[in-house]
């Protein structure tokens, strides 16, 4: 079976670039191959503040709730993603389903 290299330095550059970014967008590498290559990225579920949410949505009488839902559905779930190079050198993300 053949191996995927990285055709050029630049597009080696890229896949990296991409990886630091999602890392300081606070993902963590969970797995990681040099020789296809692609990285499976995780960032955790925040924590809501949800006494400080319910008492916004007291003082806009009802109108912060909107936003409340939002948070709780965005942000209460774990994302895992996959960054990869194809054949092409093109980089893509795609969703992985959670554990």
């Amino acid at each position: 079976m053949e191996t995927y290299q990285f055709t050029t330095e630049k597009e080696f550059a890229k896949f990296q670039k991409t990886l630091s970014t999602k890392i300081n967008n606070g993902f963590v590498i969970i797995e990681r191959n040099d020789k296809l290559p692609y990285v499976v990225l995780r960032k955790e579920k925040k924590q809501i503040d949800h006494a400080f949410h319910l008492f916004l949505t007291f003082i806009t009488i009802g109108l912060w709730s909107v936003v409340w839902i939002y948070w709780i559905i965005t942000l209460n779930k774990k994302k895992n993603i996959l960054v990869a190079v194809d054949e092409d050198g093109n980089i893509f993300e795609e969703k992985c389903l959670s554990e």
